[in-house]
C-alpha cells in the first residue's frame, strides 16, 4: 500500500464527463489498496472568468476580495468530484484550503505556503476515505482566504504530498509527460522517462509550461517524487526525481524557450561604483525581476552600455521606473525591444562535459542567427535572439544535441 497525491488541472476537470473520468482514475488507485488525496484546479476557463468579473468592477480592487472571488472555482470542482466518487462507491470528502488548513502568508494573489496541518486528513486517509482538496487556495494569518498565483494547484499538490509524506505526487495534465522540447515546434521531440529536479526547475523557469516553477522548487526541497501524466491516456509519463535515480544522464535533456521577454539597454551609463545598484535597486523595489545582464567594456574609462532582460509584461513599468531615476543613474539614452525570445539548452550532463556552449553557438551561427545576450549556469546556457528566429533555433539546437527521435 502506498500513499499517493493525485493532482488534476483545469483541462482534466473541464466538464462533468471529465470529472467522472477523473473519479474512475482515482478509484483505480483506491482499488489497488492505496491511500489517496486528490488536488484539483477549477474547471478550464473558470478562473479567467472570475478574474474578468473583478477586472470589470475596477482596476484597483482589494486583493483580499479578489482572492475571495477567484478561490470559488476550486470549491465547485472539489464538490463535484467528491459526488462523482461517492456515486461509484468510493468514500470521499471535499476540503477547501481553510478547512485543512493550509496556512499561507498574507501576500494575497501570490501567497506562499507556510505549513499544512494534516492531522485530520491522515486520520481520514487511514480510514479509507479519499480527501478531495482544493488547489490554489489557503488560509492567511488574518483568517482570510488566500490564493497562490496562476498554476498554484501544482504547488498545493506537491506541498500536500510533502506534508503527508506521500510516496509519490502524480500531476495529471493535457500532455503525457515532459518532452525534450515543444512537440508542436519539433515533431521529433522525445518524451523523457525521467528528468532531474534541477533540469525540470530550469525548464519550468525558462518557459516550459508543464509544471509551475514553485512546485518544482518545493519538490526538490522536500524530495517529493513527481510524475507528470496525461488525464486522457494510459501512457507511463515522466518521473521528476533526484539525480541519483537516473543511471545514464544525458548531456542535454531539453531545449526550452520563452516568448515573454523584453530587452532594455542603457546607453552611456557612468562607469563608477554603485551605478548597478542605482539601476536595479528601484526595479527590485517595484517587484520587477531582471534576468540576463550584460555590461560592455568601458571604452573611454568613464561610460559604458548596460543591457538586461525582463518579462515583457513588466516593460512599461520598468521604463517608468528608469525614467524617474534618470538623474540618479545618469544615462544618455534608453532603448528597448520586445521582439526577442530566450532559447535555453538544459542538462545536468553539462557539469562534466566541455563544449556544450560551443555546440550551441556553432549551430546558431550556421543558421545565420545572431545572439544578443548570453547567460549561463551550471546546467544551462541561455541566449537572447530575435523573435523571428525562435522556431528555427529550437529545431537546430534539438538536432545539434542529438535529441531528435529516431
Amino acid at each position: 500500500m502506498a500513499r499517493i497525491v493525485m493532482k488534476f488541472g483545469g483541462t482534466s476537470v473541464g466538464d462533468v464527463d471529465r470529472i467522472r473520468n477523473v473519479a474512475r482514475r482515482v478509484k483505480a488507485e483506491v482499488d489497488a489498496g492505496n491511500e489517496v488525496a486528490v488536488v484539483v484546479s477549477a474547471m478550464s476557463g473558470e478562473t479567467n472568468r472570475l478574474v474578468g468579473f473583478c477586472d470589470s468592477m475596477t482596476n484597483m480592487y482589494d486583493a483580499r476580495e479578489y482572492d475571495a472571488v477567484v478561490a470559488t472555482g476550486e470549491q465547485v470542482t472539489i464538490g463535484l468530484l467528491a459526488i462523482a466518487l461517492q456515486d461509484i462507491g468510493v468514500e470521499a470528502r471535499s476540503w477547501m484550503g481553510w478547512q485543512i488548513p493550509i496556512h499561507t502568508d498574507e501576500a494575497h494573489g501570490k501567497a506562499r505556503i507556510l505549513s499544512i496541518d494534516t492531522t485530520v486528513l491522515e486520520q481520514r486517509l487511514a480510514s479509507g476515505q479519499v480527501a478531495v482538496v482544493a488547489g490554489f487556495q489557503g488560509l492567511g494569518p488574518n483568517n482570510r482566504v488566500t490564493t497562490l498565483g496562476r498554476g498554484g494547484s501544482d504547488t498545493s499538490a506537491v506541498a500536500l504530498a510533502a506534508a503527508l509524506k506521500a510516496d509519490r505526487c502524480d500531476i495529471y495534465t493535457d500532455v503525457d509527460g515532459v518532452y525534450t522540447t515543444d512537440p508542436r515546434i519539433v515533431p521529433k521531440a522525445r518524451k523523457l522517462d525521467r528528468i532531474t529536479y534541477e533540469e525540470m526547475l530550469e525548464q519550468a523557469s525558462l518557459g516550459a509550461k508543464v509544471l509551475q516553477t514553485r512546485s518544482v522548487e518545493m519538490a526538490m526541497k522536500h524530495r517529493v517524487r513527481v510524475r507528470v501524466l496525461s488525464s486522457f491516456s494510459d501512457a507511463p509519463g515522466t518521473l521528476v526525481c533526484d539525480e541519483d535515480e537516473i543511471v545514464e544522464k544525458e548531456l542535454v535533456s531539453g531545449i526550452a524557450y520563452s516568448r515573454d521577454e523584453a530587452k532594455i539597454t542603457l546607453v552611456k551609463v557612468s562607469d563608477r561604483p554603485g551605478v548597478a545598484a542605482r539601476i536595479f535597486g528601484p526595479l527590485s523595489d517595484a517587484n520587477i525581476n531582471v534576468d540576463m545582464i550584460v555590461q560592455n567594456v568601458s571604452e573611454d574609462g568613464h561610460s559604458t552600455d548596460l543591457t538586461f532582460t525582463l518579462p515583457r509584461s513588466d516593460l512599461a513599468r520598468a521604463l517608468k521606473v528608469l525614467e524617474g531615476a534618470r538623474d540618479d543613474i545618469n544615462y544618455r539614452e534608453l532603448t528597448t525591444s520586445s521582439a526577442v525570445v530566450k532559447v535555453s539548452v538544459i542538462g545536468v550532463g553539462m557539469r562534466s562535459h566541455a563544449g556544450v556552449a560551443q555546440t550551441m553557438f556553432r549551430a546558431l551561427s550556421e543558421k545565420g542567427i545572431n545572439i544578443h545576450v548570453i547567460s549561463t549556469s551550471e546546467i544551462k546556457v541561455s541566449v537572447l535572439i530575435a523573435e523571428e528566429y525562435m522556431e528555427l533555433a529550437v529545431r537546430a539546437l534539438h538536432s545539434a544535441y542529438g535529441l531528435d527521435a529516431a
